[in-house]
């Protein structure tokens, strides 16, 4: 049965801040171009098990960032809160990377609740790598510490695009499973501790550059939806995995997914991805634009113009993101921030479902 609507005692929001995008960071500081040269070209590698890196254009337009802090007392870091990936890993003082230097480091010395390990941890990139070890400590999310937290520690982090990023690293909010060296994922750990009132999250993306964003863990916030949840089952438990219909349409045609497809919902991914390509368009036309619907459970979810189009310094492009990668389910899509930021998502461990209404 679907969860309650429910906010109680045993909740935490955690606000989100957007901030420049990486792509911006990198062409502000000049180095767009090279990175893209070096990128790998598919979004989908991040999700295929054979693959051996983590694409940047997962990353490239992701601004919304929160604020956790680790070690007593806390030390502060800006984190991706990622439904495609179950690593927590933070930059640290015994790493020596132009990366890490811009960024805030966890030092284990000023910690007295830190614990080590020999235990190595990894995370690949197209353009670069995560290489560390592995550490717990106290963990505190907004009003929820959680003792003995397993996490990352880099030691080095090569590749040029680490270092221009908006964000310190990453939280990881996908299924243990997934998770490299075994670390047990945070909210794995809130749940099993009795931290939350309800073992699922939610996730609320303000539209444009507007305040408000959040990260709810145990809870549903009512008031920033309109009608009922959608709930659709998962597909997998390793990324929050769903099934699309026979089809995505647009003018009421089919235009992908003729057979039906398989989905992962992905706060760590900003646009949409599917075995398509993108394109420039001129912003004049995005008023004749249809929407793109995507019918998941037998329930449509329209996307108009306006939402699928990014607009920046007067130019204006697709926000989807092609790929030409096989998986083992045949034709996957990603659905990223563009989608979230249409529907309120909550993601569901006691029940194995996503849920997914229009936000307000």
């Amino acid at each position: 049965p679907a969860p309650p609507l429910l906010l109680s005692l045993l909740s935490c929001r955690v606000s989100l801040h957007r901030r420049k995008s990486l792509r911006r960071a990198l062409l502000d500081g000049g180095v767009l171009g090279r990175v893209l040269l070096q990128q790998s070209p598919s979004p989908a590698t991040k999700y295929h098990p054979t693959a051996a890196t983590e694409p940047l254009a997962n990353y490239m337009d992701v601004s919304y960032v929160g604020t956790i802090s680790i070690g007593t007392p806390p030390q502060e870091f800006s984190v991706i809160f990622d439904t495609g990936s179950a690593n927590l890993w933070v930059p640290s003082v015994y790493c020596s990377s132009r990366a890490c230097a811009n960024h805030r480091r966890f030092d284990p010395a000023r910690s007295s609740t830190y614990r080590g390990t020999t235990t190595s941890v990894a995370t690949w990139y197209g353009t670069g790598s995560m290489v560390g070890v592995l550490g717990y400590d106290t963990v505190t999310v907004g009003n929820i510490q959680v003792p003995n937290q397993v996490f990352g520690l880099s030691l080095s982090e090569p590749g040029s695009f680490l270092a221009q990023a908006p964000f310190d690293g990453f939280l990881g909010l996908a299924f243990p499973s997934i998770s490299s060296s075994g670390a047990t994922p945070i909210f794995d750990n809130m749940m099993s501790q009795g931290l939350v009132s309800q073992d699922l999250f939610s996730i609320y993306l303000t539209p444009n550059k507007q305040n408000g964003s959040f990260v709810l863990f145990g809870g549903i916030d009512d008031t920033y939806f309109t009608g009922n949840l959608s709930w659709i089952p998962l597909t997998a438990q390793s990324y929050w995995q769903i099934k699309v219909d026979r089809y995505i349409t647009m003018y009421g045609r089919p235009i992908a997914c003729p057979y039906g497809c398989q989905a992962i919902v992905d706060s760590g991914t900003s646009l949409l991805a599917g075995p398509s390509r993108s394109y420039l368009v001129s912003c004049s036309y995005i008023r004749l634009l249809p929407d793109i619907v995507f019918v998941i459970a037998g329930t449509q979810f329209p996307l108009p113009p306006q939402a699928y189009i990014l607009q920046e310094d007067g130019s204006c492009m697709s926000g989807f993101e092609g790929y030409a990668l096989p998986t083992a389910s045949g034709e996957l899509w990603i659905l990223g921030d563009i989608f979230l930021r249409r529907y309120y998502s909550v993601f569901d461990r006691a029940n194995g479902m996503v849920g997914l209404a229009p936000a307000v």
